[in-house]
């Protein structure tokens, strides 16, 4: 069984930066492509980012891109969000996740595991 456990979450006035983490533990954690989503209130979860087991091939929603980078540390068994010039609309639960197979995926109906989020509150 992998665990997965999310950290770093607050609240943030606009324009400022939060880096989340999320360990990971129970299986091989470098045999994993990691995973960033989102949910907001009164929406649907979405995907904000992928990193590749390897960190090779890394993926980011258009929303993010430019101000989200996702990397790994294989060797703490951790992925982690940096976010950088926040904005309201960032405000959601963040939740990472784990899947198995070949390729990173932005669906998350394609990810194994799944951890419990945590909030992320940008003020205006």
């Amino acid at each position: 069984q992998v665990q997965l456990v999310e950290s770093g979450g607050g609240l943030v006035q606009a324009g400022g930066s939060l880096r989340l983490s999320c360990a990971v533990s129970g299986r091989t954690f470098s045999s994993y492509h990691m995973g960033w989503f989102r949910q907001a209130p009164g929406k649907e979860r979405e995907f904000v980012a992928a990193i590749s087991w390897s960190g090779s091939y890394i993926y980011y929603a258009d929303s993010v891109k430019g101000r989200f980078t996702i990397s790994r540390d294989n060797a703490k068994n951790t992925v982690y969000l940096q976010m950088n010039s926040l904005k309201p609309e960032d405000t959601a639960v963040y939740y990472c996740a784990a899947k198995s197979g070949d390729t990173p995926s932005g669906s998350e109906r394609n990810y194994n595991y799944w951890g419990q989020g945590t909030q992320v509150t940008v003020s205006s």
